[in-house]
């Protein structure tokens, strides 16, 4: 670790989930940067760890300025443990500022992985999970969270969330209003505690959930992406014939498109010579 920042995972919830590395890597840093030190302090406890480390808070509001001391000290030799409260830095959490710096000053900048809410969440959703995108908390409010929704109205990836308990059921609700009350979401809460708990279901029902029960703890949102709209018969017809005039042959592209557009291959090949005879006629 000499002489560099790492970047470091803690648990979310449950501390038997921390590594090996992050217990070492606590006991034997020279500083560390933590979101509040008073949670480090606990979880060092926990996992049966000596700090000897130099603790150092930074949060969202120092972060900035702190990052130019941290620099300093790992390119002086130090070994600087960088922590959030629960999770990867970085993530909706401080830890930006200082990786930004080092590599503007060309310090050396590791990470040890681990524990992830999103992950975690994206994993227990039922949702798609080859894409997604993480958008972190809502704006609080209400008009500022109409804006953001309507930004992510055509986003065709399964989106991850982090909300407040007491904001949850306005923001499922704000969520149904602009996306569809049957698109599928999933709330997650409490994961990796005893009382972890996730729903599936459509936003309309979590919404009326979440509204009527008030679950508390951390919470994680999970929405499916906006579906793919069918391309109708004469688009598909449309892009038949353009193909065919690159190029290609006629009952190729035909049976691509009638594969991926969920249409019969002879309806769309008769439509398509339909097409092309008009064409003809009227040329």
């Amino acid at each position: 670790m000499t002489g560099r920042i790492v970047l470091a995972a803690t648990p979310i919830g449950n501390p038997d989930d921390a590594s090996a590395r992050l217990r070492d890597a606590i006991a034997h840093a020279d500083l560390i940067a933590a979101e509040d030190t008073r949670r480090l302090r606990d979880l060092a406890r926990r996992l049966g760890v000596e700090l000897t480390a130099e603790l150092v808070a930074v949060h969202d509001h120092n972060e900035a300025d702190r990052a130019v001391m941290l620099i300093d000290r790992a390119r002086d030799g130090a070994a600087v443990l960088v922590v959030s409260d629960a999770g990867m830095p970085t993530v909706s959490d401080p830890g930006f500022r200082v990786v930004e710096a080092a590599a503007a000053g060309g310090v050396d900048v590791t990470v040890l992985p681990g524990p992830s809410a999103v992950l975690t969440a994206l994993a227990l959703s039922g949702l798609p999970t080859d894409r997604f995108c993480f958008e972190g908390f809502l704006p609080r409010k209400a008009g500022e969270r109409a804006r953001s929704l309507a930004a992510l109205t055509s986003e065709p990836r399964t989106m991850v969330f982090f909300e407040a308990p007491h904001r949850l059921a306005e923001s499922l609700a704000a969520m149904a209003e602009h996306w569809g009350h049957d698109r599928r979401a999933a709330v997650s809460r409490e994961l990796t505690k005893t009382y972890e708990e996730t729903r599936r279901g459509s936003l309309a029902e979590l919404a009326a959930w979440a509204l009527a029960e008030a679950p508390r703890g951390e919470i994680v949102v999970t929405v499916a992406g906006r579906p793919a709209r069918a391309a109708s018969m004469e688009e598909l017809v449309a892009e038949a014939l353009a193909r065919v005039v690159a190029g290609e042959r006629a009952k190729d592209a035909v049976a691509d498109l009638a594969a991926t557009g969920g249409v019969p291959r002879r309806e769309l090949y008769a439509a398509v010579l339909s097409a092309r005879a008009e064409g003809a006629s009227g040329a």
